[in-house]
């Protein structure tokens, strides 16, 4: 499987028995949601948030397939109707499975090559270090697999890991945050060089870059990555700059930032940085802030969804900085506000299924 358009990688073609993990940008074959339900944290808010699951599953259904687990089947019969309205209902596999949550980014598989074949490696999810009751949602892709929902094989990995934590450019590189990564509430058992042992032999790594800075007030991930910066190419790295030297986050951005000027991708060249605006605050109501960023956004086939928060300058600086880094992409702003009520976004939300995953 061809999954990179770069003719200078020496790296990109597997060889046997060798696993290579897939960047984001790969051909897709569909996109896995959760879908929000009553016995979750999202019943105060389910008429505000399934608007937005539905926009983005429309989004997805319109360029490949959409995975969806639901909590019923009366929730499934709901989805099938609204889809049957728009002739996409032939897009979407909607199954029936209770679930803690909806975070489909770390629960939901990761998919690597092996012997030029699909494979989905299967880690724990466990609620961001023991934060939050996730059994439900970790024991979801064996159950989905067994209802031969995937078209692929599953392989079980004994180890903590999220796919908001990690990013890929399909030759050899992980981005990643040390502060997540190397959390004493993941795997308590394994230092920094054990985990990076595992993770290069189960995603066929060359290198790990190591983000040591960065994070955003109201996160409760330990700084996934994929709320500050973001690989967009092999050679092209999108991510959320501070220039108000008031805020709290300007320190730690503005040192995120340096060390990402320090980076070089994998054929050594230092990064094409795009800054992607700070967004502006937003609160609970209980006065909390709220763990807003542009940088939580989906790439799929031919277009990238984009998390808006309702400011419409920065959204629309966000919006240009977002055609920079993607020239030949379609840019789909969502409005996600509702989703930062639950201290995530719209790449959160989201688990993208590459070609040869879904039938």
């Amino acid at each position: 499987m061809s999954i990179a358009s770069d003719s200078q990688a020496s790296d990109c073609t597997t060889t046997s028995g060798r696993y290579q993990l897939l960047p984001e940008w790969a051909p897709q074959s569909g996109v896995m949601l959760t879908w929000p339900h009553a016995n979750s944290d999202w019943a105060p808010f389910l008429t505000q948030v399934e608007p937005v699951f539905y926009q983005i599953a429309e989004a997805v259904a319109r360029r490949e397939k959409v995975l969806i687990t639901v909590s019923s089947e009366a929730k499934k019969q709901e989805v099938m109707a609204h889809f049957a309205k728009l002739n996409l209902e032939a897009q979407l596999n909607v199954f029936v499975q209770d679930t803690n949550d909806t975070w489909a980014r770390d629960h939901g598989p990761i998919t690597v090559i092996k012997d030029d074949k699909p494979l989905l490696l299967d880690f724990t999810f466990n609620g961001w270090g023991d934060k939050f009751d996730a059994q439900l949602d970790t024991e979801l892709n064996a159950k989905l697999a067994a209802e031969k929902a995937f078209a692929c094989e599953l392989e079980t990995i004994d180890l903590v890991l999220e796919g908001g934590s990690i990013e890929a450019d399909g030759y050899g590189t992980l981005l990643t945050t040390s502060e997540c990564l190397l959390a004493p509430t993941r795997n308590p058992s394994m230092d920094k060089a054990a985990i990076e042992a595992l993770l290069s032999e189960k995603f066929g790594l060359n290198r790990i870059l190591w983000l040591d800075h960065g994070y955003l007030a109201g996160d409760d991930t330990d700084s996934h990555v994929d709320t500050l910066a973001r690989l967009c190419d092999p050679h092209t790295i999108a991510y959320v700059q501070c220039d108000d030297e008031a805020d709290e986050h300007y320190a730690a951005l503005k040192a995120m930032e340096d060390q990402l000027k320090s980076f070089t991708d994998y054929q050594g060249n230092p990064y094409k940085l795009v800054p992607l605006p700070m967004a502006e605050p937003c609160f609970s109501e209980e006065g909390d802030r709220l763990p807003s960023t542009y940088a939580n956004f989906l790439i799929i086939n031919g277009a990238v969804l984009l998390p808006i928060y309702g400011d419409e300058a920065l959204d629309q600086k966000a919006i240009s900085q977002m055609q920079i880094a993607f020239p030949n992409h379609d840019i789909i702003a969502i409005n996600c506000r509702p989703i930062v009520e639950q201290y995530g976004s719209l790449h959160c939300l989201t688990m993208q299924l590459p070609e040869g995953v879904l039938a």
